[in-house]
């Protein structure tokens, strides 16, 4: 079978549901690429290592042009992204070199409980309210670490849990997202990073890996999600996305029950 295709076909699935529903990809391209890895027998022991890393280097990729994107609107808060960053980025290589060291199982599991946890909150359709201000340098850094580590073994780029914070300390929902994007990619890159140092520890890693980031994926994923990203953001605003996001969020429970299977 030509692999290369189902890369593609990922790529332009995981773009067309960011720019339509304003997701992030990890949560469908990791059970994708188990599924796709699975196939092509890859090891077993480390078959979440090599869907975590690879989703998560495709977002240091795709996360500038969303950043971008904002940046141009002005909806990006700088000076908040620069605070945050530092914590971000120890969280999300930590967490990375850390996830190197669990086995596969145990990470599935968790990767599994976030995304019945996130399609939960797309289901009920919950919002955070503001509630204070945000916090001073130690706590800022605080936040951002524990967004960077969960990102990091999710293979998100935190704007699930970043927007939801920033509305929480009164930051305006727009700017809110503008800067969880911004936020985006030090975590993809951190994260990559401590992927690809446990990874070229690890010996009988399929050909074609850096560290744990199998890299054919990553380019056709890449080059795919972001042409299609545009077309789901224009569909965006012709589309019943209410009722998407709940048809969504039930695939997000099937995904994650399928792919749990799969790796018992």
């Amino acid at each position: 079978m030509d692999w290369w295709l189902a890369y593609l076909a990922i790529g332009v699935l995981v773009g067309f549901l960011a720019g339509l529903l304003g997701i992030g990809g990890g949560m469908v391209m990791v059970p994708m690429l188990v599924f796709v890895f699975t196939a092509k027998g890859f090891p077993s022991v480390y078959m979440m290592h090599l869907a975590l890393a690879t989703a998560l280097a495709t977002i240091a990729f795709t996360s500038v042009a969303s950043v971008h994107a904002h940046h141009r609107h002005g909806a990006v808060d700088w000076a908040v992204a620069r605070a945050m960053s530092p914590g971000i980025v120890a969280g999300s290589l930590a967490a990375a070199l850390i996830a190197g060291l669990i086995p596969t199982r145990p990470l599935a599991v968790f990767f599994t409980a976030f995304m019945f946890y996130a399609a939960t909150q797309m289901l009920l359709g919950t919002k955070p309210k503001s509630a204070r201000t945000l916090p001073g340098r130690a706590g800022i850094f605080g936040a951002g670490a524990a967004i960077g580590a969960v990102s990091s073994l999710l293979a998100a780029g935190g704007a699930f849990l970043s927007i939801p914070f920033l509305a929480w300390c009164n930051v305006p929902l727009r700017r809110a997202i503008g800067t969880a994007a911004a936020n985006g990619f030090p975590i993809a890159l951190a994260g990559s990073l401590g992927y690809v140092l446990q990874g070229v520890r690890v010996d009988g890693l399929p050909p074609g890996t850096l560290g744990y980031v199998y890299l054919p994926a990553l380019a056709f994923i890449v080059a795919t999600s972001v042409l299609a990203a545009p077309w789901g953001a224009r569909l965006a605003h012709r589309l019943p996305v209410a009722r998407l996001r709940m048809v969504f969020a039930l695939v997000l429970y099937l995904l994650g029950a399928r792919m749990l299977i799969a790796l018992w």
